[in-house]
């Protein structure tokens, strides 16, 4: 039955994939389905913000004066087992972003943008694992990937759907898991990002998740931390001088996130559907938002 239960939950990853597609963070965890298992899960995501962390100081209103701004993301996951160990996932969203007051963008002179955003394809495998007497399992396990643009979208300006850049990320993976089928994670891993207009800073990757599953349902709290090497702070005589909101890629990024995950099978263990509730807790040139998403998720074998 813990087999089973654990095979229903292969399509999880949809719930930050959804929520924070407009970060670095890396769509992958620390299970590990059957080889020749399929998942693909569609989602749908809204968050929307009216404070900004101009610098590292909380602020009313963003950058530009755009007022709330709202996001609307289609996404598509999709994760293929190659092997017990090894296994692909790809993800590509369509993205809506608009300035709910109609305040147009100081740089592409538009109040609402919509397209297709960057494609993802990673590659993670599982390195070690430990079984203990009480049932209890340690496992460890690396991931890359690479995003890269596919939609002809604008890279500056407030309201753009990404930074146009090539991002080549990798991660290693540890997780704990208790007989009682309570889990625990932590990922941490490095992102090169690569621009032909920008110089986008590189960032350092964390997260940490404590989580539970059976085969009725599977939740999780997560945290998701990102802290950028270098780069500008918003407002300050640097950016000014540097382009203003035509430079906004260049700025220094980081936040810390807070999201609440859920998932239920509710078809022969091969058809489910998730729920997700995330905020910012902290951040720098970053917004603090807020949002929702739901999926559903097939996993077939």
């Amino acid at each position: 039955m813990l087999h089973k239960s654990k095979r229903s939950l292969i399509g999880i990853m949809l719930f930050m994939c959804s929520f924070l597609t407009l970060s670095a963070q890396i769509p992958v965890n620390g299970f590990y389905p059957e080889k020749n298992t399929l998942t693909v899960a569609p989602s749908f995501a809204y968050k929307s913000f009216d404070q900004f962390y101009r610098g590292s100081t909380l602020s009313e209103g963003n950058p530009a004066g755009l007022g709330e701004i709202s996001s609307s993301i289609i996404s598509i996951y999709g994760q293929y087992a190659i092997l017990d160990w090894l296994s692909s996932t790809v993800t590509l969203p369509y993205i809506q972003i608009e300035s709910e007051d109609g305040v147009l963008d100081p740089v592409q002179q538009v109040d609402q943008v919509d397209g297709v955003q960057d494609l993802g394809i990673f590659v993670k495998a599982r390195v070690y694992e430990k079984k203990f007497q009480n049932t209890s399992k340690v496992t460890i396990g690396g991931a890359t990937g690479v995003t890269f643009p596919v939609g002809d979208y604008e890279g500056a300006g407030v309201l753009s759907l990404g930074n146009q850049a090539t991002t080549v990320n990798g991660s290693a993976i540890v997780q704990y898991t208790l007989p009682i089928h309570i889990f625990t994670e932590v990922q941490l891993g490095y992102s090169l990002r690569n621009s032909g207009n920008f110089d986008i800073p590189n960032a350092i990757l964390y997260s940490a998740k404590v989580g539970f599953y059976n085969k009725f349902l599977y939740l999780h709290a997560k945290l998701d931390i990102q802290n950028s090497m270098s780069g500008l702070d918003i407002g300050s005589p640097e950016f000014g001088a540097a382009g203003g909101a035509a430079i906004l890629p260049e700025t220094e990024v980081d936040y810390t996130n807070l999201t609440f995950d859920f998932y239920v099978p509710v078809y022969k263990h091969s058809l489910g559907v998730s729920a997700s509730y995330g905020t910012t807790l902290d951040g720098r040139n970053y917004s603090k938002e807020s949002g929702f998403a739901f999926g559903l998720v097939y996993t077939a074998r």
